[in-house]
């Protein structure tokens, strides 16, 4: 019995090292486009973020803006981007891309929202109790933001034995905090064609 144990442990063993010996992985320049599952990737979320970053940062929002507010650089939070679609979509990647334009821009200022304000506010307030009185950061003293950048993602698949058309459809539209009027939206379809 002992016998028959060794032997298929050393089978075991061998076929884990014989699966990780044969498994290749290879750097690949992300702008490339690779195309696995047919779901949405890296190429989905590269598309979308150079198709919103030309259209907001090229939009006449920001002109009028600074006309009436003395040049004055519009200040902008980033909120909800809803994942409405039938796949796990992770909007921050490029969500992400966009708040970097604005910044490099140079013509949008960008203020943090949601988890990581809420973690300056947590710092701030400790800071209240462990900081020295010279270097504590006051409460009350926030940039507020002019308008809100809020999204949506869908997608419409539709299928019929081995194939499959997959629709996607990103919005982001920018809203004036003050007023409510949305003063830009933009949008960016793929559609993919999938055999099996």
């Amino acid at each position: 019995m002992k016998r028959v144990l060794w032997i298929v442990t050393a089978v075991v063993a061998v076929s884990a090292i014989t699966v990780s010996c044969s498994r290749k992985v290879t750097r690949i320049d992300p702008g490339e486009q690779i195309d696995l599952s047919g779901r949405w990737n890296n190429t989905d979320s590269r598309q979308t973020a150079e198709k919103m970053i030309d259209d907001i940062l090229n939009d006449k929002w920001v002109g009028n803006y600074q006309e009436g507010h003395n040049g004055q650089k519009p200040v902008v939070i980033v909120g909800f981007v809803t994942n409405k679609s039938t796949e796990h979509i992770d909007a921050e990647t490029f969500v992400k891309d966009v708040e970097q334009s604005f910044i490099k821009s140079g013509r949008v200022r960008l203020v943090q929202g949601g988890k990581k304000r809420e973690e300056l506010r947590a710092e701030k307030a400790d800071q209240q109790t462990n900081a020295s009185t010279s270097s504590m950061k006051k409460f009350g003293l926030e940039q507020g933001a002019d308008f809100i950048l809020q999204g949506s993602i869908n997608s419409i698949v539709d299928a019929q034995k081995r194939k499959k058309v997959v629709y996607y459809q990103v919005n982001l539209e920018l809203t004036n905090i003050q007023t409510n009027e949305v003063v830009w939206i933009g949008d960016k379809k793929i559609a993919k064609y999938v055999t099996n």
